[in-house]
């Protein structure tokens, strides 16, 4: 029965297509839902049993969301807005973690004061060394509550600092740790790497990851750590923060440019595979077939499809260029299937559907930027809105404040005289944990994938590009009827 259009029809007629215009029919049910297969490959070499991929801003990931992914069987990609020591660090503390909750690492010296609770960071005590640096001795803590109860704030930190502190090696697993806690009916325990403390879990933290619901296999690499991602630019100086990512165990690197089709990602695309051979390099952002196969025969393991298609983004307003993201993804995986290149679809992933609607598409990965900034793993520290609600605050890479940090080599616009923004700053809301969050999100997807009739990916980009999956598009209104509505009020609850 000629029902609905397939794919290559559909998004052969000229219009650019985003995830909320098309809808896929449903195919045949002959699999439960727990039969159903997320495992994927990010790159040629990497593979995951998530498909989902934090993505390279510097409010979204940094070493807490990266080794939170990780455990997922995700992975993160941090960012490089920043020094390149501290982005290598970010790496190294993440692969160093086997628990997926990371605190801030507070060092300071006992001649110092506090005078403020957020010196804290999302730790409950500040390390106290030697010379106020974390390479030297820890001679004690500060506790967060023993601050709290102090008249006069303004104290040097040696008149009220507890020199008792406990630490485990990193290596110990989750229940080993959370073992301990309850065996010495302590708060919080240090874990530490050599001489170094990478990491501190606590009693809360143990009762809530024993409270989360399981994945799957975490993201591990050959040497059992970790696997972790990090992105660099396509400037010079980026080749010699490429030597320290490596030096620092980094996984794969991610060539970060809102529009990839340069000589300059070109370069450094053959830079990288000439270097370290062993590394796998993913290049893009890409949303067209022509521009996929440069970077494809630049030697790329992996492209980044999506331009202006994130919340944050106004690459299509300002520039009048990019794609409708439904569009991008399946006109760049048709061509990358072809020499066995994954994709990720970047950007526009505001639910559970669009990620069904993404894979389905072609991509073999999602990377997720305001869908994963206001959870507890994010950078920054959350605030109350004027509406009362708590927030985390979520800029675009393009916005001007990011630029003036130094993410504007990203749009090619770093010696420019002028800086135009291609994004905003805006704020997302708490969205708790990712140890959570996504392990839902996972299970609504899968529960997508059984009505198509898909039990995989493969099986989905299968029917996908056979045939035999149709689609059609949907009307203003349609889109209207396939959300909540007619309703005087209503409390929206995923899970």
């Amino acid at each position: 029965l000629d029902d609905g259009f397939p794919a290559r029809r559909l998004f052969s007629q000229g219009y650019s297509y985003t995830y909320d215009d098309v809808i896929f029919l449903p195919h045949y049910i002959d699999f439960p839902v727990d039969a159903v297969s997320l495992s994927t490959n990010l790159s040629r070499r990497i593979a995951l049993s998530t498909p989902c991929v934090s993505s390279p801003m510097d409010t979204v990931t940094e070493s807490s969301m990266a080794a939170a992914m990780a455990s997922l069987g995700a992975i993160g990609i941090v960012h490089y807005n920043t020094p390149v020591t501290k982005q290598a660090d970010f790496v190294r503390i993440a692969k160093s973690h086997r628990i997926p909750f990371t605190h801030d690492i507070i060092f300071k010296s006992q001649l110092d004061s506090i005078l403020s609770e957020s010196e804290f960071g999302s730790a409950p005590c500040i390390f106290v060394t030697k010379t106020g640096k974390e390479d030297s001795e820890v001679i004690g803590t500060v506790r967060r509550s023993d601050w709290e109860s102090l008249c006069d704030k303004e104290l040097r930190i040696s008149s009220y600092m507890s020199r008792r502190y406990v630490s485990l090696p990193a290596s110990y697993s989750f229940e080993d740790v959370a073992g301990y806690l309850a065996e010495e009916d302590i708060k919080f325990v240090s874990l530490k790497k050599g001489s170094k403390i990478v990491n501190l879990v606590t009693r809360e933290d143990a009762e809530n990851i024993r409270g989360f619901p399981k994945l799957g296999l975490p993201s591990l690499g050959s040497d059992g750590k970790f696997l972790v991602g990090a992105a660099i630019g396509t400037r010079e100086s980026d080749k010699e923060r490429l030597k320290h990512l490596v030096k620092a165990g980094v996984n794969v690197v991610v060539l970060d440019s809102s529009q990839g089709n340069s000589i300059y990602q070109i370069e450094m695309i053959k830079h990288v595979k000439h270097t370290y051979p062993d590394l796998d390099v993913i290049g893009g952002n890409v949303v067209t077939a022509y521009q996929a196969e440069n970077l494809i025969r630049a030697g790329v393991d992996g492209l980044r499809v999506g331009m202006g298609s994130g919340s944050i983004c106004t690459t299509q307003e300002v520039c009048a260029v990019g794609r409708g993201q439904a569009t991008a993804v399946c006109k760049v995986s048709e061509v990358a299937a072809r020499d066995g290149i994954p994709v990720i679809a970047d950007g526009g992933i505001s639910n559970s559907g669009h990620i069904v609607k993404a894979l389905t598409l072609g991509a073999s990965t999602v990377m997720m930027g305001s869908f994963l900034a206001g959870s507890n793993e994010a950078p920054g520290t959350y605030e109350f809105n004027k509406d009362g609600r708590r927030v985390k605050k979520y800029r675009g890479m393009g916005s001007l404040e990011a630029m003036v940090a130094g993410s504007d080599a990203r749009y090619l616009g770093e010696k420019a005289k002028l800086k135009i923004a291609q994004g905003v700053v805006g704020s997302v809301a708490d969205k708790g944990s990712v140890l959570k969050y996504v392990p839902y999100t996972m299970q609504a997807v899968k529960q997508g994938f059984q009505d198509l009739g898909a039990s995989s990916l493969q099986s989905a980009h299968d029917l996908l590009r056979s045939g035999a999956l149709r689609l059609e598009v949907r009307t203003g209104a349609a889109q209207v009827e396939g959300g909540i509505h007619g309703l005087v009020s209503y409390e929206k609850k995923a899970f």
